[in-house]
C-alpha cells in the first residue's frame, strides 16, 4: 500500500510566496533599522551607505515638494554636477550638527576668482533666498528621491534605538513560539487524517 504526503501545488506555491515575502520585508526592516542605528552612532558627514546618506525633513521650508517627516536620500559628492534647480543638502554652519535641504537658485563657479564653487539657495516655501552663500565644502550632495513620512520612523529609531532592539528580540521570540505552535497543530491534523484514512473501509488501494 502506498501513500503520498505531497500537498496541492497551489498550497505549496502560496507557501513559497509567503516565505519570500516575509524575507523581503524582514531584510528591508533590518536595513532600515541598521542604517538608522549606524547614522545615530556616528554624526560624521563623511559616512555614507553605498554612496548615499538619508535625512529626515524636520521643517516645512520645502513644502509642498518635501514635507515634514519625509525621508530624503542624498547622493554624496558630485558638487560639480549640481545645477540650478537641483535640491541639495548642506551644512549651513560648517559644524556638522544641523543640515538644510534647499533648492539651488544660483551657481557661482570660481567665486571671486577663488576657484571655489558656491551656491545660492532657497526653500520652496520661503519668500526669499537664503541670506548666505553655500561653498562646495559644505555641500553634502544632491537629493535624488524621497519616501514620504518614513523619516518619522527613522528618527525614532535614531533617538530610541534601544527600544527597537528590545522589540525586535521580543518579536523574534514571539514568531518562533507561533511557528512551533502551528507546526505542532499541523502535525496533529495530519496524524488524525492518516488515522481516519487507515480505518475507513471504503478506501481500497490497488497495489
Amino acid at each position: 500500500m502506498s501513500r503520498s504526503n505531497k500537498g496541492p501545488p497551489e498550497k505549496k506555491g502560496y507557501l513559497v510566496y509567503a516565505i519570500v515575502r516575509r524575507l523581503i520585508v524582514l531584510m528591508f526592516c533590518i536595513a532600515l533599522i541598521g542604517g538608522a542605528v549606524l547614522f545615530a552612532a556616528n554624526t560624521s558627514p563623511n559616512k555614507s551607505l553605498l554612496g548615499y546618506r538619508y535625512y529626515t525633513v524636520i521643517t516645512p521650508s520645502m513644502e509642498p515638494n518635501y514635507n515634514v517627516g519625509d525621508l530624503v536620500f542624498v547622493k554624496v559628492g558630485g558638487v560639480r554636477s549640481i545645477e540650478v534647480g537641483d535640491v541639495i543638502t548642506f551644512d549651513p554652519s560648517s559644524d556638522g550638527k544641523a543640515y538644510l535641504t534647499h533648492r539651488v537658485t544660483q551657481k557661482l563657479s570660481d567665486y571671486q576668482n577663488t576657484g571655489v564653487t558656491c551656491f545660492k539657495t532657497k526653500g520652496d516655501a520661503n519668500n526669499t533666498e537664503d541670506s548666505f552663500l553655500v561653498d562646495e565644502d559644505r555641500v553634502i550632495g544632491k537629493v535624488t528621491f524621497r519616501i514620504p513620512k518614513l523619516g518619522y520612523f527613522i528618527r525614532f529609531v535614531q533617538l530610541r534605538w534601544y527600544y527597537i532592539l528590545a522589540l525586535a528580540v521580543m518579536l523574534g521570540i514571539a514568531l518562533k513560539l507561533l511557528k512551533m505552535y502551528f507546526s505542532a497543530a499541523d502535525e496533529e491534523t495530519q496524524d488524525t487524517a492518516e488515522h481516519t484514512q487507515a480505518n475507513d473501509p471504503k478506501i481500497i488501494e490497488k497495489e
